[in-house]
């Protein structure tokens, strides 16, 4: 069973850039397809990116395709999420998610396992 850790989060001004960083603690990501998803104030939990688990694919949210990007590490065994032109709509908390795979599909939906969750805050 992987655990993951998130780090990276932190306070912004609109136009920055910043990349949050998805380990996986006590196992690998070998097999898993993953994804980022983030939920605001008082709003639900919504997909942001994902990836398949040979990491060849990938599937981003419309409001945030060409501005962010996932990719992941197997040396290291973490997943990032790099984030430009940073908007204050893009305000959450953000987790990292995972889910065994045995297809290369990337999935917007049920995940198994999830971080604690870091945040992000964008000024204007």
């Amino acid at each position: 069973q992987v655990r993951l850790v998130e780090s990276g989060g932190g306070l912004v001004q609109a136009g920055d850039s910043l990349t949050l960083s998805c380990a996986a603690s006590g196992g690998t990501f070998t097999g898993y397809a993953t994804a980022w998803v983030r939920q605001a104030p008082g709003k639900e939990r919504e997909f942001v990116a994902g990836l398949s688990r040979s990491s060849s694919r990938a599937d981003y949210a419309d409001s945030v395709e060409g501005r962010f990007s996932i990719s992941r590490d197997n040396a290291k065994d973490t997943v990032y999420l790099t984030m430009n032109s940073l908007k204050p709509e893009d305000t959450a908390v953000y987790y990292c998610a995972a889910r065994l795979s045995v297809s290369n599909l990337v999935f917007r939906e049920n995940y198994n396992y999830w971080g604690q969750g870091t945040q992000v805050t964008v000024s204007s």
